[in-house]
């Protein structure tokens, strides 16, 4: 009896190893399917149902993203206690996102990011009249731009990451741009807590094109507390000035011996009240700094000592829009709770330069039928003690 008790019991625990074993190996094939996760978020006014998709890495970094927009909803970054929190602003209820989104929180941006002057431009001798919705000028698209459409949304299976593939296709004549602009968006989220965003569009009619992603930043983690203690660093020896409404004067400015020289590192506050004509127009920074080199580089750094994090920015682009958050205006509540008050939040927006269809000494914007649009950017989180 004693024998046979031995044999079962010794059965009876290797069924459930080989069964633990069975099951564990199940949940690492799962979750390695399961690191984009999809569930409901809302409908929008228009009845479109929203899905939200939830990307996870190795570390426990998420990031959320809904097809409405393309919007960034949430993503998380490691304090230097290992503490991940959110660090981008945003609604606390899906209609804050589906209702105009007036701060244009977590969007993808289009067809053309930034401003273009008294919404109009000449391209191949043939004028267009854009939506005008900021003052004189035309900003992000126009008011129904991208930030306000339906994006189809679709996990990439085989990917060595999470990845989210997006894309949209603009109609010929959408807020008065010429030509059907078919746009696909990658977002990725790799094992090094980096956020890579890969942007493509074809046109079948010449266009302009400016795409960019509009998340805004504040790596304290709450979204009641300013950016300006937060350290940011810009490889850019240049910026572009700009008028009463912000739209470039077409100089290009160095930014030495100027608030606007942040070649090394300082606190976004230490001369954002400074006695500037360029600051008052924008109520802060609102302006494109103009990166030194090409190619897909470092163009920027922030650090907020208080958590230990580390934010740091690599593009293909030529530019880059940093906002201070100066419209922000406490309207709406935070995340965290609180409100969204003046300059709790920051952007860097990289970018071809504002206005570019209207100044001929910028980087063009000109996309033609044959033409690939391709862009890179990425957020990498790190800390730093």
């Amino acid at each position: 009896m004693k024998k046979a008790t031995h044999n079962g019991i010794f059965i009876l625990l290797f069924l459930i190893i080989f069964g633990c074993r069975k099951e564990n190996n199940k949940q690492d094939i799962s979750g390695k399917m399961e690191n984009v996760h999809t569930s409901d978020y809302g409908v929008t006014p228009k009845g479109d149902s929203i899905k939200k998709y939830t990307l996870t890495n190795k570390n426990g970094m998420k990031v959320e993203v809904i097809n409405f927009g393309g919007i960034i909803t949430s993503l998380t970054a490691p304090d230097r206690t290992g503490k991940y929190e959110d660090v981008v602003l945003g609604f606390t209820k899906p209609e804050g996102y589906f209702d105009g989104n007036p701060y244009y929180f977590g969007a993808l941006i289009g067809r053309y990011g930034n401003r273009i002057a008294n919404a109009k431009f000449s391209l191949e001798g043939k004028a267009y009249e854009i939506d005008k919705n900021d003052g004189p000028n035309s900003l992000h698209g126009g008011k129904e731009g991208f930030h306000t459409r339906f994006w189809n949304i679709e996990e990439i299976k085989d990917a060595k990451f999470p990845t989210l593939k997006l894309s949209y296709t603009s109609a010929d004549g959408e807020e008065g741009y010429p030509g059907k602009l078919t746009t696909t968006v990658f977002y990725t989220l790799t094992d090094d807590n980096a956020l890579e965003i890969s942007y493509e569009a074809e046109t079948d009619k010449p266009t302009v094109v400016n795409l960019t992603q509009h998340s805004y930043f504040n790596l304290s983690g709450n979204f009641t507390k300013t950016i300006t203690d937060h350290e940011l660093q810009i490889n850019a020896d240049q910026f572009l000035p700009v008028n009463e409404t912000l739209i470039p004067t077409g100089e290009q400015k160095a930014v030495k011996g100027t608030p606007f020289d942040f070649t090394v590192s300082k606190s976004i506050g230490k001369d954002i009240s400074a006695e500037d004509d360029q600051l008052k127009k924008g109520k802060g920074y609102d302006h494109n700094w103009i990166l030194n080199g090409k190619g897909l580089r470092s163009i920027a750094k922030v650090y907020h000592q208080g958590t230990g994090r580390l934010m740091e920015v690599f593009t293909d682009e030529p530019g880059v829009q940093f906002y201070s958050g100066n419209f922000l205006d406490g309207k709406f509540d935070t995340k965290t709770g609180g409100k969204n008050e003046f300059r709790t939040g920051f952007c860097l927006e990289t970018q071809h330069f504002p206005d570019s269809p209207n100044q001929p000494s910028f980087p063009s914007t000109e996309l033609k039928p044959g033409q690939k649009y391709q862009s890179k950017t990425i957020y990498k989180f790190s800390v730093k003690n």
